[in-house]
This record gives structure tokens, sequence and C-alpha cells, in this order.
């Protein structure tokens, strides 16, 4: 099995447990009774210059620990005052150390739009991501098939969250977009092996049309990425690890953005 595998089973486990604290239904009704979304978060993302999304996380697969101390609401506060546009949350808890209650939290405490960055395999993430506070979830195609990519941003609809719809090869994308997705980030890391390969934005590019919203994700370490992705029309960049790596993390958000 891929790590990938393992992360997508591991989230069918926990949904299972989950299903047995609050029953689909009761979670559902409570996500449709809550305040409906606005998209704040492709809204957020729609505009002239690169976007950037900003991610909390205290580990990964590839890198193991990367943030041994965790302030995740000081994290996030200071990419909002450096200028952030998004934030994205791990919750994740086995491989990312991620929970639940951070993205919760985060949330409350910011203004600017929260991804749950997750794997989701059931739609119940979906209603659990709204009810904590997210503006949008991510979809894999990896571990999603077309159809089921298609049902879950009729749910995000219905919620009034949006769909990143992540693809990482011709294949995804072309099944991304027939499922109606508005956002589709290209991940230049495989998830298979997690190897991590820049030039794949750049392949993928010209097959996302212009009206869909092109969010770049993984491997941005310096200005000069950033500068390559906004050449070749990325409307956002997601930034994890060249940020929770950095001590002054305003300033270096401000590196990236090409303000300093």
């Amino acid at each position: 099995m891929t790590i990938l595998d393992q992360l997508a089973d591991h989230a069918r486990h926990r949904v299972a447990e989950a299903k047995k604290e609050v029953p689909p239904e009761a979670l559902k009704r409570q996500a449709l009774v809550s305040e409906k979304g606005q998209f704040v978060f492709e809204n957020a993302i729609k505009k002239e210059k690169t976007a950037f999304i900003c991610e909390c996380k205290k580990a990964s697969p590839s890198k193991g620990l990367i943030a041994p101390d965790f302030p995740y609401l000081q994290i996030a506060k200071e990419y909002e005052a450096a200028g952030a546009d998004c934030i994205s949350v791990l919750t994740e808890p086995k491989w990312f150390l991620g929970r639940d209650e951070y993205l919760r939290e985060i949330a409350a405490a910011v203004s600017i739009p929260c991804l749950r960055k997750d794997f989701v395999v059931d739609e119940y993430m979906i209603y659990e991501a709204k009810l904590l506070g997210a503006s949008a979830v991510l979809l894999i195609c990896s571990i999603l098939s077309e159809e089921e990519i298609g049902k879950y941003i009729s749910i995000c609809d219905e919620l009034g969250l949006s769909a990143l719809v992540e693809a990482h090869d011709e294949t995804e994308v072309a099944a991304a977009l027939r499922a109606g997705a508005r956002m589709i980030g290209v991940n230049n890391r495989n998830l298979k092996d997690f190897s991590v390969n820049m030039d794949n934005c750049r392949r993928l590019r010209n097959l996302i049309p212009r009206e869909v919203i092109f969010v770049a994700e993984s491997g941005v370490k310096d200005a000069s990425d950033v500068a390559r992705l906004r050449e070749i029309g990325a409307d956002a960049v997601l930034i994890g690890e060249a940020l929770m790596r950095a001590e002054d993390k305003k300033t270096r958000l401000a590196e990236l953005r090409g303000v300093i």
C-alpha cells in the first residue's frame, strides 16, 4: 500500500468511529440548519494578484515532525497579519498530527477563510468541515471516483463551501473538470511516493480553463518559485513547509510575496 492508500484507509476508520458518536443524519441536519456559507474561500482567490494560502501543519509523512512547538493560533494570526488570503489547516491526526480542534479554533480566531486539509473519503467529512468553521474542503482525485467528486461538489454547493479539487496528472485534471470543479489544485507532490516535481504545474496548466481557479500546491521554497508560478497564471499558491519552518513567518511571507 502507498502512503496515500494508508491515509485514505485511516480516514475511513476515523469516519466509522465518528459516526458512532454522531449519526450521519444528525450531523447532516446540524450542518444544513447552520448558516449557509458564501463561497468566501474561492472568492478570496479571485483577484488580479496571486493569492496566498498559508498552511498550519505540525508534521507530514514526507518530512516527519516539522513544528515540535505548534502555537497554531499564533501562527494563523501571524499569517493573517502578514496578508495571507486564506489558511489551510491540517486535521489528519495520524501522519500530520492534525486535530479538528485546530480548525475550529483557527476559524473562530481569524477573519480570512479556512480550508479543511484532510483526506475526504465520505460526505460525512464535508458536513464535519462545515460545523468546524471551514469555508472549503479538499477533494483528492487520487482517492475519489469522478462520480464521488461530482457528488461532493454538490454537497459543498448546498452548504456554501468551496471545493478545492486536487489533481496530479492529465487524467485527474480531466476528471475534475468533468465533475464540475470550479477550483483545481495541481499538486507538485506525488502523493503515492511523496516525490516533488515543480514542473507539474507548468505541464498541466494549459489543460485548465482560465475561468477555473488554478491553485499551485507543494514545493514552493522561495520568491523565484512563486514568480515562476505567477508567470504560468497561478491564481493562488498553497505554501506549507517553507512557512512552517520560518521563525518569522510574517517576514517570510512578505519575501515569498515579493514585498521585500
